[in-house]
């Protein structure tokens, strides 16, 4: 991730995003709440929408602006108005990453490639069915839907032409902060266990998809 690289467009927005990133851990760590809070949890991602907005040359460049952006937005719906309205903003900006990432598969797969994209989704069900199927039915209801989605979004990434041990490496653990939450509200791990993992991978994941797929996008715009 060295600087001074042409196809790379208001870097500082990147430092400011891990910096907003990061430093919310203390926020987690220390539990506290309120407005301002909010915004700053949702600070680390936003700055990375935006970005990736301002390296967007491409329709692909905007998708995945997007799909940030609806992931900033989640964060601050989660909890300035409830779970619905932030998973809901999550949902979609998962459909949209999973556009960006179809439209981008990989020419060729070899066979373990392929099938780990179809065993992920099944599996992921599973597990999440697992640490909720205790719980109250609407909670392991909404984990196994929401599971659903994540895990596509996953998947797609995984067979897609942007790099596996970014992109494809920062979904899988996107996935796998989510199952921790579950885990957590099904009582299959303490929360204060989870309340360690869930942000790290959660916005380590984040990262990890924003850089390798404006990496490639902003590379092979400045080539052409």
């Amino acid at each position: 991730m060295s600087g001074g690289q042409s196809w790379d467009r208001a870097r500082w927005l990147w430092w400011a995003a891990l910096a907003g990133g990061i430093s919310y851990f203390v926020a987690v760590y220390m539990r506290l709440d309120g407005p301002a809070i909010w915004a700053w949890k949702a600070a680390g991602v936003g700055l990375l929408a935006v970005w990736a907005a301002a390296n967007a040359r491409s329709s692909d460049g905007k998708l995945i602006a997007a799909a940030l952006a609806f992931g900033a937005l989640g964060d601050w719906l989660l909890d300035s108005v409830g779970m619905l309205a932030g998973a809901t903003a999550f949902a979609t900006g998962h459909l949209i990453a999973i556009i960006l990432y179809l439209r981008n598969r990989r020419p060729s797969l070899t066979s373990s490639q392929k099938l780990l994209a179809w065993v992920l989704v099944p599996l992921a069900l599973l597990i999440a069915w697992g640490l909720t199927h205790e719980a109250e039915a609407a909670l392991m209801g909404a984990a196994i839907a929401y599971t659903g989605g994540v895990a596509i979004m996953a998947a797609t990434a995984w067979i897609s032409r942007f790099p596996r041990y970014r992109t494809g490496i920062g979904a899988m653990a996107f996935l796998a902060s989510d199952l921790f939450i579950f885990a957590g509200e099904g009582g299959t791990l303490s929360k204060d266990v989870t309340l360690l993992l869930v942000w790290p991978l959660y916005f380590g994941g984040q990262a990890l998809i924003a850089w390798g797929v404006v990496n490639i996008l902003s590379r092979e715009a400045t080539r052409s």
